[in-house]
């Protein structure tokens, strides 16, 4: 068998569902010569279909680079539970700033992304020789793989700075390390490469999940909203963040009723502009929230049908700068007395009625300051619902890109570059009227704004981001990190394995 057609043949046997919004289980594909894959657009997909599998990373698991986000921010807070549950040191190292490049919390955040990026690599060199591909179609293809590549190295970029940059499939040289400038220039260019390839249909059960120029121009904004944590010699670019803004304002996206992302069959949403799309029992990883968050015994309340694991919980302070009445509160935790049936309170194996609540006590408290909670206690995820009699994996998709990050965008760019304060208001009201329609804003505020993307994006991924961009992540957060952190923490450090499997890494500074 020729090696180009044994690639091909492997990746067919890889893929066990297309990405799209119907979520119908894919055709597998039997051996195909080389010469004759890949002339019609259902062959296509198969091909290409893995790259889109690799987004099923950004989601909120145990080990996913969301949740360690979330807890080396004030977003998640997983101090270890009465019991033992949860108490491995991965979780207390990213929530103190005690980490290293040793700690095992974020080798995922490290080798999913590496590995996807090898994985866009590999089938961007199979498509590339393919001769029986439409040269039209080709170019597109090419240019979905290119921005899906970028999309993974944006979040390397975020949490690594300093890291190799690879395109090309066939050079098995060890890549050295480069740093975070050229990193975050190399993403730039490839998106303006690529964006005006890509799939104008946007907002359609057609482009869902798939990487459109609507997700190229956001993820240029992302890019430029960092510029000056990512890339701060080149200045900032708050004029550019706009223009790309504007460039998605302008695509057929609309806001929807708010919890309209977050149900079960949330690719209906035309608010989404990337996403990863899950399949309720599927195989491979899939959304498995409501195993990470809820406590043993929330199904009977909620009528589910699952075990899950009691994990991840909201940082008190986090829940607490929400005003109370806003929609987004309690669409987005979990809080309070869980209930029988017959409506009694229930009861933990502790015998400890099972009420969560928003502040969490530390237990037992050592010379470290560290203790453990009681099983009940904290804020759990509540932003995507929990289909009744669900009994295993979520159908709800994450929804990577929503127009209302957007929004939000521009608005702090309009802020920062000194632009018109009422236009980035009406930005700003125009999400914030979902949550809290008798408490607009006359005049918004830099402050005003990074409260609003905490109400907005609670769970979404970019608390540790915003945090960075506005001074805010090193600062103390009793009663788990009473002090400011070193700002080396800012990046996490490049694994160990990873050091010891290249020595042409170089890790990152002061680790």
């Amino acid at each position: 068998m020729k090696l180009h057609t044994y690639y091909i043949f492997c990746l067919c046997l890889m893929i066990t569902s297309i990405h799209s919004c119907t979520k119908l289980d894919e055709k597998v594909f039997s051996q195909v010569p080389v010469s004759e894959f890949g002339k019609d657009q259902e062959q296509v997909n198969a091909l290409v279909g893995s790259i889109y599998s690799t987004l099923k990373l950004h989601g909120i698991d145990w080990d996913t680079y969301i949740t360690m986000d979330g807890l080396s921010a004030d977003m998640v807070a997983i101090p270890g539970f009465k019991g033992g549950d949860w108490s491995e040191p991965m979780y207390k190292e990213t929530m103190r700033h005690t980490w290293n490049a040793s700690s095992s919390g974020f080798n995922e955040a490290y080798f999913g992304p590496s590995s996807n990026i090898a994985l866009c690599n590999q089938i961007f060199h199979q498509i590339n020789i393919n001769q029986g591909i439409a040269p039209a179609l080709k170019d597109q293809i090419l240019a979905e793989i290119r921005g899906v590549r970028a999309f993974w190295y944006y979040i390397l970029c975020d949490h690594y700075g300093n890291v190799p940059i690879v395109t090309d499939f066939l050079n098995k040289d060890q890549p050295a390390t480069k740093s975070r400038a050229e990193v975050f220039n190399f993403i730039v260019k490839e998106l303006n490469e690529v964006k005006d390839k890509l799939r104008r249909d946007v907002a359609t059960q057609a482009s869902y999940g798939k990487m459109t120029r609507g997700t190229a121009y956001t993820l240029l904004a992302k890019m430029y909203l960092n510029a000056q944590v990512w890339n701060p010699a080149g200045g900032a670019k708050w004029s550019e963040c706009i223009a790309a803004c504007d460039s998605v304002l302008q695509m057929s996206y609309q806001l929807e009723n708010w919890k309209t992302n977050f149900v079960p069959n949330n690719h209906i949403s035309r608010e989404a502009i990337f996403s990863a799309v899950f399949k309720a029992s599927g195989s491979g990883r899939q959304n498995m929230i409501a195993f990470n968050t809820l406590h043993y015994f929330d199904p009977i309340a909620l009528g589910l049908d699952l075990a899950p694991w009691n994990g991840v919980a909201a940082h008190p302070d986090y829940v607490k700068s929400f005003d109370s009445t806003d929609l987004r509160y309690r669409g987005s935790f979990l809080i309070g007395a869980m209930r029988s049936p017959t409506g009694q309170i229930l009861i933990t194996p502790h015998g400890r009625p099972l009420i969560h609540t928003v502040d969490m006590v530390l237990n037992e408290v050592g010379p470290d300051g560290w203790g453990w909670i009681n099983q009940e206690e904290g804020a759990r995820i509540n932003k995507w619902e929990f289909e009744p009699g669900l009994s295993n994996t979520m159908e709800n998709d994450f929804h990577i890109f929503r127009l209302a990050d957007v929004y939000l965008m521009k608005a702090e760019a309009l802020l920062r570059n000194g632009g018109p304060v009422a236009d980035a208001t009406t930005l700003v009201n125009a999400i914030r009227v979902r949550g809290l329609p008798t408490k607009l804003y006359s005049l918004v505020t830099l402050g005003d704004l990074y409260n609003e993307r905490r109400f907005e994006l609670a769970w979404e991924g970019f608390t540790r981001q915003d945090m960075i961009r506005f001074g805010k992540f090193l600062s103390p957060r009793t009663p788990f990190k009473p002090y400011t952190s070193d700002p080396k923490y800012l990046l996490y450090a490049i694994p160990q394995a990873a050091l010891d499997a290249n020595n042409k890494l170089v890790q990152n500074p002061g680790y």
